[in-house]
């Protein structure tokens, strides 16, 4: 995509929607790294469902470690993986309890040192807790990146760094939740809905609808 579509592209999402917000609920940067943790191959609103009762008793590290694994599995049980998930929980807990003072570190290096926590997961907590620029590439930004021609690669990272490069500086810190709220509910896995879209114009996807 020309730099100047690309340009266009964003002001358009932005014009749509000026002040867009991850959809996973949380209370504090602790509660957002945890409800990241849990959504991997999840939906927000399974996520949402179990960490509301769960962030009532347990909204820092320490309440979360005094909560325990056991008791942790019972509220996340309806989230797929949650037997690993709540052992990744609680081990983060401990470790920003002992290596951080029990707060959440505005790092990507030591946050992915954390179990469960991997790029992808560090770069939504940079950008929602600490409002870095940083784009953190799921499945819908992967899929979007790639079908529209805006940033095509072969693995998350090869279409973060493209983002990267290619995002002006002006939409970089919002590019992250106007990519996966298009991708989520536009340009949707099984079937995009290119009528309803407003890059449909700019995007180079070949068999698109319209």
């Amino acid at each position: 995509m020309k730099k100047a579509d690309i340009e266009e592209f964003f002001r358009r999402l932005e014009e749509r929607n000026p002040d867009p917000r991850g959809e996973l609920e949380y209370i504090n940067p602790y509660t957002l790294l945890v409800a990241v943790v849990l959504s991997a191959q999840a939906t927000d609103v399974g996520v949402n469902k179990a960490t509301g009762p769960l962030f009532k008793v347990a909204d820092t590290p320490q309440k979360m470690v005094a909560l325990g694994e056991a008791r942790l599995r019972d509220y996340i049980r309806t989230i797929g993986l949650f037997n690993t998930k709540a052992k990744n929980v609680i081990a983060l807990s401990r470790m920003l309890i002992d290596a951080h003072g029990g707060a959440v570190p505005r790092d990507r290096a030591a946050l992915e040192t954390l179990p469960g926590v991997g790029r992808k997961t560090a770069n939504v907590v940079l950008n929602i807790a600490f409002a870095e620029p940083t784009i953190a590439v799921d499945t819908h930004i992967f899929r979007v990146g790639n079908r529209t021609g805006l940033a095509p690669g072969k693995t998350p990272l090869a279409v973060e760094q493209k983002l990267e490069k290619a995002v002006p500086q002006k939409y970089k810190l919002h590019a992250h939740h106007w990519l996966i709220l298009h991708g989520r509910y536009v340009c949707k896995a099984r079937k995009p809905d290119c009528p309803s879209c407003v890059v449909n114009d700019l995007c180079g996807y070949k068999a698109k609808a319209l």
